[in-house]
Formats: C-alpha cells, sequence, structure tokens
C-alpha cells in the first residue's frame, strides 16, 4: 500500500474534510499509548474512567488489544467517510453494519495469531459499537467544538494551497512519509507494498485529526483518504497563553502568539480564536512589530510563525 494510483479526475475531485470518527479513532490510540507529552497531559482527565470501563467490560479490553499492531489499525476503525460532512452517528452506523466474522478478520489482519477467546462470541460488532460510542461521549464530544475549529482552520489554509499549488502543495507537510510523486502516484506510507491502483475509485478524501502520526482510510473500492495531524493541535485550548504573558501583552495577543508554534494563517487564526478578521490582523501586526511573529506568503496565503523572541516570552512563564 506505499504507494496509490490516483487518476487525474479522482485527483481533481478531492476533498479535506473533518470527520468525528478518525477524531474518537485518535483518542482511542491517546488512551491506550500515548507517545508524546500533549497526548499525555490530554489522557490524564480521563484515563483512570477509561481503564474503569475497560475492566468492567472484558470483550472491549481484548478488542482494545488487538486492533492496533506495530504499524497497523484493524480495518473497522478505518472506513473512510462516505458521506462529505460526516456526523459521528453517520460514520458509527457504517461500523454498525459489519458482520461479526469481519470485525474478526480485520483483527486476524492487524495482529496474527489465535484471538482471545472474549473475541470469538456472538456480539462482537456491537461491542465495538459500544467501544466508539464510549470514547466519543466521554472524551471527544465533550471538546467537541474546539476540536472542530482546530481542524477547520487547518483546511482553509491547505484548501487555499491545492487550489494555487495543486495536490503536492496541499499535502506537503503533513506526514513525512506522504508525499505526491508525480504521474498519479500517492506515496501514503513507506511500507513496502505493490502499488494500489485507484482508478475505480470514486473519493479520495484528506482528514485532519488530533493525532501524533496519521493513518489510512479507506472502504474499497469505492473510497479512499488518509488522516493527518492537524496543525496547531499541540495548544491548549482552556489555556491558550501563559497568565503572565496575557497580562503583559492582553490575553487575546497572548492567545495568538501561543498558537503560531507551527505557521498558521490570518484565516486560520480567525477560526481558530473565534476574534474577527480586523482584530487578528491588528494584533498580529503588533506582534510584527515586536519582531515576535514573522510571516511570508504562501500561495494567496501569509502565514504567521513565532520568532525565538516569541517563543521566549511564550516559554518564559
Amino acid at each position: 500500500m506505499g504507494v496509490w494510483q490516483v487518476p487525474s479526475d479522482l485527483v481533481a475531485r478531492s476533498r479535506f474534510t473533518v470527520s468525528p470518527m478518525a477524531e474518537t479513532v485518535g483518542a482511542l490510540k491517546a488512551l491506550r499509548h500515548p507517545k508524546v507529552p500533549w497526548e499525555q497531559a490530554w489522557r490524564r482527565p480521563h484515563v483512570d474512567a477509561f481503564r474503569e470501563m475497560l475492566a468492567a467490560r472484558p470483550v472491549v479490553r481484548a478488542l482494545v488489544e488487538a486492533s492496533f499492531g506495530l504499524r497497523w489499525v484493524a480495518d473497522f476503525l478505518t472506513i473512510a467517510p462516505a458521506s462529505a460532512d460526516p456526523t459521528f452517528a453517520g460514520e458509527l452506523t457504517a461500523v454498525e453494519r459489519l458482520s461479526d466474522e469481519r470485525i474478526r478478520a480485520d483483527l486476524r489482519a492487524t495482529r496474527p495469531g489465535p484471538l482471545a477467546a472474549e473475541l470469538l462470541a456472538d456480539g462482537l460488532t456491537g461491542q465495538v459499537v459500544e467501544l466508539l460510542d464510549w470514547i466519543w461521549t466521554h472524551t471527544v464530544a465533550p471538546e467537541w467544538p474546539e476540536r472542530e475549529r482546530r481542524l477547520r482552520a487547518d483546511i482553509v489554509a491547505r484548501t487555499a494551497a491545492l487550489s494555487t499549488r495543486g495536490l503536492a502543495g496541499a499535502i506537503v507537510d503533513i506526514n513525512r512519509n506522504v508525499r505526491w510523486l508525480g504521474d498519479g502516484r500517492l506515496q501514503v506510507n513507506d511500507y513496502p507494498e505493490p502499488p494500489l491502483s485507484l482508478h475505480a475509485a470514486e473519493q479520495l478524501v484528506f482528514l485532519p485529526a488530533h493525532c501524533r502520526r496519521g493513518w489510512v482510510v479507506w472502504d474499497a473500492p469505492a473510497r479512499f483518504g488518509m488522516v493527518y495531524p492537524a496543525r496547531g493541535i499541540l495548544v491548549d485550548p482552556t489555556s491558550p497563553a501563559p497568565g503572565g504573558l496575557a497580562r503583559l501583552i492582553g490575553a487575546n495577543r497572548a492567545g495568538i502568539l501561543a498558537r503560531l508554534e507551527a505557521p498558521l494563517s490570518t484565516s486560520q487564526l480567525v477560526v481558530v480564536t473565534g476574534l474577527s478578521l480586523g482584530t487578528v490582523s491588528d494584533h498580529l501586526r503588533v506582534l510584527l512589530d515586536a519582531g515576535a511573529v514573522a510571516k511570508r506568503r504562501s500561495g494567496r496565503e501569509v502565514l504567521y510563525w513565532r520568532t525565538p523572541l516569541g517563543t521566549a516570552l511564550v516559554d518564559g512563564e
């Protein structure tokens, strides 16, 4: 699966969209095995309830353990969304339609070897649905407005890049193993697999998510796509800037500076902060004049990011 052969008409129909299910799977991955500091910090208030849920549901506990291999996620967790603007309920319905045997086949493909005894009983699909619904309800849904703002901010910038620089420019930084190779070839990972033709596919989607690394999604032969880490996911939504910095330069200006660890456009900052375009532009002008922020043009967008001085201000609390 390392390279997808993508026809030009499918490239033209490709799109960026938000997937609540991708967010849910990303949250499950972080709850199970956080690998970076921001995942560990996010997991902390949720992990006790997660462990209690697993302790009370041995089948779900076995499912979680079996659904993640060294380099693969079980396919029933990576179904490409069918809708242009998917909802969690709609994406969950796609999982509900799967048979128990399909779930077991996906688990065996993910982690070869005998399945745990708990996974051999009837009703396995229902257990998957309960797991995903618990993760969504208890960890993702309460944060959804802020999460969605970040995801749509990423899409704003990438859609602009798509219109000016094509698919290669829009996905240039979504993953170190993802790149447009030209001649209809899209590298999606570094797995040593034969190229996969997408000439019968109807849909190619790119899904930003709160995750450390992305993964492919598909519902062959019609739908394919990939999840990738959204820009700006390291920012704490409840405390976007150090308190001392907010008192020094103002809460909104400090919040903008804190969010510029990675380059963001004015449009992205408007979505993420909820401030007006004029207010964001005014704050950026002050930060530029102070030397805390730098900028450069990228297609039709102007991207802003913190300078060493800006980083020192944010980190100096």
